[in-house]
C-alpha cells in the first residue's frame, strides 16, 4: 500500500521531550518504519517549523518525511495552530492530487481535520492520541485548547472511515462522544524491543535507591506528586528527566524540592538523548509515571520492556498496560504513591517479579511489528469497505 501519515505538529524527526514533543512523535516515526518493513511505501506529512527544513527527508528505507508549509516556518504551540490548518489542508490536497495514497492515517485532531478536508475520496483512519473532552475535564480553565476542539473531534470521529483507539479507556470516551463502537479498533502504541530490553548498558546511579520519572515537563504529568511522595521515602533518590532544566515546570519542581528539604535527593537532568533512555531506565530501581490523565503512556511500556518495575497512576492506557504486571495508584495522592514505592523498593524479590512480568508483557503485546500488523489490518478493512461501497453505488 501507499500509506500517508499526517502529523501536523508532531514532527517524527524532532527531539523528544519538549512541551509539544513526546509520545506522538515517537509513535508516528516508529509506526512508519514498521509499516515500511512490512513492504508498504510511507509518507509522513508534518508542518514546517523551520525555514531550514527541506521539502522532504528520508527517515528510513521506504519512509519519507515531507514538510508542509502552513503559517510561519517557526515553532508554534499546537494549540495556536488552527488558523494555519486551512493552508495545511490545501497543500495536502495538492500533493494528493499528484500522488494519490491508498489510505491516509491522521494523528491528532487537527491532522484529522486536514486529512478529511483534503482526502478527496481516499479512506481516512484517525488516531486522536488525546481527547479534548478528557483534557478539559482534568485541566478546566487551564485548558488552552481551542474552543471548537471537542466538537471538531466528534465530527472527525463520525466522518473518518475508522478510528484507532490506543486503549480500552479511550474507546469508552469515544462512545460517550457519540462515535459508534463498531467503527473503533483498539491498537496500542508500541515499543522498540531491540533498544528497550533488560540487557544493555546501565547509566550511573545517584547513590541510594533510585526512582526515575521521565517525560515532558508539564504539570499534568504529576511529577510534583512524586517529589511530595519522596518526603516519606528516606534515603531514596529521585531522578527527573525530560524537557529543559530552565523550563517553568522544571524550575517549579526544583523549588518544591527545596521547600521540602529534598534538594540533595532530587536530580533534574533535563532532556536525555533518545538513545540513552534505555540505559537510564535500567539504572532505576523503579520507574514512576503518575500523570493526572494519560491517553496511553509510552514511558511505562518502555520501562517494562527494560525489565524495570513500574508504578503508575490508574488512568487511561495504564489500565491496559500496567495492570497485572506493575502497581497502579490513584493520581495526585502522594501518600498512596509513597506506600506503593516503599513496598517495591523494600522488596527485591517483588522488584524482580514485576520486572520479569513487565518484560514478558512488552514482548508479547507491544513490539512495533505487532502494532504495524494490527494497524495494517485496519487499513485493509477501510480500503475494502470503500471499494465495496463504490461498487454498490456503481462507481
Amino acid at each position: 500500500m501507499k500509506v500517508d501519515l499526517v502529523s501536523e505538529h508532531a514532527d517524527p524527526l524532532a527531539a523528544v521531550g519538549g512541551v509539544d514533543s513526546g509520545g506522538q512523535n515517537v509513535h508516528v516515526a516508529a509506526l512508519a518504519v514498521a509499516l515500511a518493513e512490512r513492504g508498504h511505501s510511507v509518507v509522513i506529512h508534518t508542518r514546517r517549523s523551520s525555514a531550514s527544513q527541506p521539502q522532504s527527508v528520508t527517515l528510513a528505507r521506504g519512509v519519507t518525511v515531507e514538510y508542509v508549509t502552513a503559517g510561519p516556518p517557526v515553532p508554534v504551540p499546537k494549540d495556536e495552530l488552527p488558523p494555519y490548518i486551512p493552508e495545511f489542508t490545501a497543500r495536502l490536497a495538492g500533493r494528493w492530487a499528484e500522488r494519490r495514497p491508498d489510505v491516509v492515517h491522521a494523528h491528532f485532531w487537527m491532522s484529522g481535520q486536514a486529512a478529511l478536508g483534503a482526502a478527496g475520496g481516499v479512506p481516512v483512519v484517525q488516531t486522536f492520541h488525546a481527547l479534548g473532552t478528557v483534557k478539559r475535564r482534568w485541566q478546566g480553565v487551564a485548558d488552552t485548547s481551542p474552543a471548537h476542539r471537542v466538537d471538531t473531534e466528534r465530527e472527525i470521529g463520525k466522518r473518518a472511515d475508522a478510528v484507532i483507539a490506543t486503549c480500552g479507556d479511550e474507546v469508552r470516551e469515544l462512545c460517550a462522544m457519540g462515535i459508534p463502537e463498531r467503527r473503533v479498533s483498539v491498537v496500542p502504541c508500541g515499543v522498540d524491543l531491540s533498544a528497550f530490553c533488560p540487557e544493555g548498558p546501565v547509566a550511573p546511579r545517584p547513590g541510594g535507591a533510585t526512582v526515575l520519572s521521565i517525560g515532558r515537563m508539564v504539570p499534568r504529568k504529576g511529577v510534583d506528586t512524586v517529589v511530595r511522595a519522596l518526603r516519606l521515602l528516606p534515603g531514596a533518590e529521585l531522578v527527573i528527566a525530560g524537557g529543559h532544566p530552565d523550563d517553568a515546570e522544571a524550575v517549579r519542581l526544583r523549588e518544591l524540592a527545596v521547600a521540602n528539604g529534598l534538594e540533595h535527593r532530587v536530580h533534574v537532568l533535563g532532556s536525555v538523548p533518545r538513545e540513552h533512555v534505555p540505559a537510564l531506565m535500567r539504572s532505576a530501581d523503579v520507574v514512576v509515571a503518575v500523570p493526572w490523565y494519560e491517553p496511553f503512556g509510552m514511558v511505562p511500556i518502555e520501562a517494562m520492556a527494560c525489565g524495570v518495575p513500574v508504578v503508575a497512576s490508574a488512568v487511561g492506557g495504564h489500565l491496559d498496560t500496567v495492570a497485572g504486571c506493575g502497581v497502579l495508584v490513584p493520581p495526585r495522592r502522594p501518600r498512596a504513591l509513597a506506600r506503593a514505592l516503599r513496598e517495591v523498593l523494600d522488596d527485591p524479590g517483588r522488584r524482580e517479579q514485576l520486572g520479569a512480568a513487565g518484560a514478558r508483557r512488552a514482548r508479547e503485546r507491544y513490539g512495533w511489528a505487532r502494532v504495524a500488523e494490527l494497524t495494517e489490518a485496519v487499513y485493509t478493512q477501510v480500503i475494502d469497505g470503500k471499494v465495496c461501497r463504490l461498487a454498490a453505488l456503481g462507481g
